[in-house]
């Protein structure tokens, strides 16, 4: 399994993504940068929800989810 890219990464890719110019695709994005176009579409997503754009679980959300799940294992 590849190893996941930098949160800082990420962030840089979504928003050259959400600025591109006109007749620039995602796809031609993605590419530049080395990712797969739905690697990218998928970022977008996670990125509109983060920022409250789109309704769905945060990533902060998603860690305190994990970290009580966890506890309650324990």
């Amino acid at each position: 399994m590849p190893k996941p890219h930098p949160e800082e990464f990420r962030q840089d890719v979504v928003r050259v993504a959400r600025n591109r110019g006109p007749g620039v695709t995602v796809e031609q994005v993605a590419t530049d940068f080395g990712v797969h176009p739905m690697t990218l579409w998928k970022w977008m997503r996670r990125a509109d929800i983060d920022d409250g754009t789109k309704p769905g679980v945060t990533s902060q959300e998603s860690a305190e989810l994990r970290k009580a799940r966890r506890r309650i294992k324990l």
